[in-house]
């Protein structure tokens, strides 16, 4: 192996591929990169057997070879070379030689023979989405995850296509994010898998604004995206998500006008003197007002007072402060709806302008 390449180009393949690697791993080899070279590509491969990512690079070399080496070593030399460094890589005595300038690195190395492959199943189903479309529904439900929660199949987000419909739904019991968007490639497709946390949040990292297509292959326990020179498998999590759709089908009261700036910067004061541990805020709605009170162990108070559009009942009720704000800082247009359920078990907050996202959260007791 013996190749040269620029150090912004190896750079990025590196960082992306890292963030899959676990830091601690049960078999040594997991801990590193393959590199692979064919046909004048080198191709870079990370796992941790539950996600893999492989990307490619093309580079004058045509010869046929492959290694592993130790990814977050190689990762920090590079990274700490002179910007725009032009470096030669090549593979001696089982040592992988590093040389830009004046600098000199040898790496041990582990044969590629023994790097176990990912276990991927033909895929039953294969569709094309916009990456951008993808990491738009990605970001306004992917904070709603629980993290290592008993439910495991809350561990994750919920991904349904069905009658050109592209659905996402995360939810950790106590609050809910759904995201519903037309499609224009997915014809006659019906299909639902929930993606683990972990790959979740990796993909996003990935994907971009692009308007280019990602091609999405399903299989029975794993999904595979490729998309710019880049391929991500994840295994999929084995459960069915309970059914979601009976929150909404719940009698709710009138939908309450705020304006989404006067309400986010009123919650984001308040909550200062939240409990730490809870982040409980009282939410009182009156004629034309909403106030919003927070006090904690310590006898401190807060109170502001934001103007809305409702002129029902005056009635009290109470939320996680940050709950409230993960979804009205995820919504994009000057005024938000707030609806009530009509036994005050939850709150619907929608965007009129995207009425394809919704979110619902629970009421809590201070």
């Amino acid at each position: 192996m013996k190749f040269k390449i620029n150090r912004e180009v190896f750079l990025l393949p590196l960082q992306q591929i890292v963030n899959v690697i676990e830091k601690r791993q049960t078999m040594p080899i997991l801990s590193n990169i393959l590199l692979k070279m064919n046909a004048g590509i080198l191709t870079l491969t990370g796992s941790d057997l539950e996600i893999q990512l492989i990307v490619e690079l093309s580079i004058n070399n045509s010869e046929v070879s492959e290694i592993t080496v130790p990814a977050r070593k190689i990762l920090d030399i590079i990274r700490l070379l002179p910007a725009e460094s032009q470096i030669d890589i090549q593979l001696d005595n089982e040592k992988l030689k590093i040389v830009s300038g004046r600098s000199r690195f040898s790496l041990t190395t582990l044969e590629a023979v023994n790097y176990p492959e990912f276990d991927e199943k033909n895929p039953h189903t294969t569709m094309l989405l916009p990456i951008s479309q993808l990491n738009k529904a990605l970001n306004k439900t992917l904070f709603c995850m629980a993290n290592q929660d008993v439910r495991y199949y809350l561990n994750g987000i919920l991904v349904t296509v069905t009658n050109q419909q592209l659905k996402l739904v995360a939810s950790d019991g106590h609050r809910l994010a759904l995201f519903n968007e037309s499609l224009t490639e997915a014809k006659d497709i019906e299909t639902s898998f929930i993606i683990p946390r972990k790959g979740v949040i990796e993909l996003n990292r990935l994907l971009s604004e692009s308007d280019q297509l990602l091609s999405l292959q399903l299989a029975t326990s794993n999904v595979r995206l490729d998309f710019e020179r880049l391929s991500f498998s994840v295994k999929l999590i084995d459960a069915k998500y309970p059914d979601f759709s009976k929150v909404f089908q719940q009698d709710f009261k009138s939908v309450i006008a705020v304006n989404r700036k006067d309400f986010k910067d009123a919650l984001t004061r308040v909550s200062i003197l939240s409990n730490e541990k809870f982040k409980g805020v009282s939410l009182n709605f009156s004629d034309s007002n909403l106030k919003v009170v927070a006090y904690n162990p310590d006898h401190e108070e807060a109170e502001e007072s934001v103007t809305i559009d409702y002129s029902g009942e005056a009635f009290v009720i109470a939320f996680n402060a940050q709950y409230l704000l993960d979804a009205v800082s995820n919504l994009e247009s000057d005024v938000i709806h707030l609806s009530l359920s009509s036994n005050m078990s939850a709150c619907v907050i929608e965007d009129p302008i995207d009425p394809g996202y919704q979110y619902i959260v629970m009421p809590m007791r201070l």
